[in-house]
């Protein structure tokens, strides 16, 4: 078959032959991919920057995907650490992580959404007990993922979504989506009596919000609490001590390993409806998986998908 395939945390994908996968485990099936999404955790994993991360080389890279099975049903499939991922013709997924789509379903909508997804919509339901009418600070909106989360949690019911981004010309986007204010990242002390930040950014942008954000609450009393989803902006930040002093700070994660894989695997089939109903936006676009070197370093705003 063909993939693309990796050689070192250096060197981009190559796509050529590549041994035919074979399943191994009692839940184990060989599927055929049909689209799979260049996710940032994707890149972060084959470049080595991601936590989880292993340096085992040969790899083909890819987190998920749209697959078919042997019996010719459509499936999302989350794939395990495996060297053999879905930027392939065919793969191995464990069937327990998987769910089952219809097929009227767009492969590359569905392949291009759930990541992204995933992180605001596992963080809300999984590592805070969030309530309707609470209101959410989303540091990070501009990009694909925290214009997800400002859809999430407007779905999950908050009843207001601060968004917060670099990029001011994707404001008048997100008011779309459902933001209900949106400001630059050295106006987050605007957004000072939110509930709940998703923070996609980590880094100098998020260090530098909390203190003015802290100090400008009504009530330090009231808690806050920061989930750091992301490190686009970097690994680390430098938090003031007097944040975690001045106010009911709570900073805690969401990601593989804080989050068990039953949890991320329970909340699959709810999203994949939201997904495949068009309750989610996303801007998706398919690119030929022989075409991966060059696009692998591509930037842009929507997410590419990669089909055999």
């Amino acid at each position: 078959m063909r993939a693309a395939v990796i050689t070192s945390f250096d060197a981009p994908p190559v796509y050529g032959e590549h041994p035919d996968p074979v399943a191994t485990g009692e839940h184990d099936m060989v599927v055929e991919v049909l689209a799979a999404g260049l996710h940032h955790l994707t890149r972060a994993k084959a470049n080595g920057t991601h936590y989880s991360a292993t340096g085992d080389f040969p790899l083909v890279p890819g987190v998920d995907g749209v697959v078919r099975d042997g019996a010719g049903r459509l499936r999302y499939a989350v794939l395990d650490d495996t060297n053999l991922g879905t930027f392939a013709e065919r793969t191995v997924i464990d069937a327990r992580r998987s769910v089952l789509l219809s097929d009227d379903i767009d492969p590359v909508r569905v392949a291009a959404a759930m990541n992204p997804g995933m992180a605001s919509w596992v963080a809300l339901r999984r590592r805070v007990a969030f309530r309707e009418g609470q209101s959410v600070l989303v540091l990070g909106a501009t990009g694909s993922a925290g214009g997800m989360a400002v859809q999430i949690a407007k779905r999950f019911g908050a009843a207001r979504v601060v968004a917060a981004g670099r990029d001011t010309t994707r404001f008048k986007a997100l008011e779309a989506l459902g933001a209900d204010r949106t400001i630059t990242l050295d106006e987050a002390g605007a957004a000072a009596d939110v509930d709940v930040v998703l923070d996609f950014l980590w880094g100098e942008p998020a260090a530098g919000a909390m203190l003015p954000m802290l100090t400008a609450r009504a009530d330090r009393s009231a808690p806050l609490t920061w989930i750091q989803i992301g490190s686009m902006a970097g690994a680390t930040a430098p938090v003031p001590s007097a944040a975690l002093r001045a106010a009911r700070l709570r900073i805690l994660g969401s990601g593989i390993g804080s989050v068990p894989p039953r949890d991320f695997i329970a909340e699959l089939p709810e999203l994949a409806d939201a997904v495949t109903e068009g309750a989610l936006d996303v801007h998706a676009r398919a690119v030929p998986m022989a075409e991966i070197a060059r696009a692998w370093t591509e930037r842009t705003r929507e997410r590419l998908v990669f089909v055999p």
